[in-house]
């Protein structure tokens, strides 16, 4: 079967506002029309925790469409997932997941051009979004995380426009890979070392290094809890 054209199904973002105990920017709305993208993101996007979120490695988050099927399947009570923005995404895509990018792809929106930086690596803010209390690790486990972008050209990109992907440097490294590397607390040196082969966010680059060097993983609580 041939695989769908890619379609930005929605272009979205927002500012902060308290979301339990803590402020977040994960209430994204659709924006109509073109929209100014430069390199801290959209114009007018806001995050809670610019330690966590955001920053040139995290301008804009993608989230496949195709993923809010599942989700409502287990969730059918939830209105969240009627529409896209539920995750705190910026682009909602058609036709792509997270097993279709991989690490390092340059893609052209518009007439933005993006490099993807990483997966996402989700947070207890989704827990509070959606009232339930393990959605975050839920996430994770799922590999339904959606990813992150830098952007090297700032332009302007809408809804409707087909991603093209310019350049891809490294085919054998999807974001479905290193997250489930990730999700299954690998620590096989051979893996690592090839990982930190790869052109890695700081954050990330980070995590697999301490991985090789402890031969443990990290603890997932603080992020994944809250506590």
């Amino acid at each position: 079967m041939t695989a769908p054209t890619p379609r930005i199904r929605a272009v979205l973002f927002g500012p902060t506002a308290p979301l339990g105990h803590v402020q977040s920017g994960i209430d994204k709305q659709p924006v109509a029309g073109p929209h100014p993208v430069d390199a801290a993101g959209l114009r007018g996007d806001e995050q809670g925790d610019t330690r966590a979120h955001g920053g040139v490695d995290k301008a804009v988050h993608v989230y496949p469409w195709s993923h809010y099927a599942w989700w409502r399947e287990r969730y059918p009570q939830q209105p969240l997932f009627e529409r896209p923005g539920a995750f705190g995404e910026n682009l909602s895509v058609e036709g792509l997941d997270e097993t279709r990018v991989c690490i390092g792809d340059e893609w052209r929106i518009g007439s933005v051009r993006l490099r993807l930086t990483q997966g996402r690596q989700p947070c207890f803010r989704l827990n509070l979004r959606f009232g339930v209390r393990e959605m975050a690790a839920q996430v994770q486990d799922s590999l339904r995380t959606g990813w992150y972008c830098r952007v090297l050209e700032p332009g302007e990109l809408a809804a409707g426009d087909v991603p093209e992907l310019l350049r891809r440097p490294h085919p054998d490294w999807s974001v479905a890979r290193l997250l489930a590397l990730i999700r299954d607390r690998v620590v096989d040196a051979r893996q690592l070392a090839a990982v930190l082969e790869l052109p890695l966010t700081p954050s990330w680059r980070k995590l697999f290094t301490q991985r090789l060097q402890l031969r443990e993983a990290e603890d997932w609580t603080r992020r994944l809890d809250g506590a």
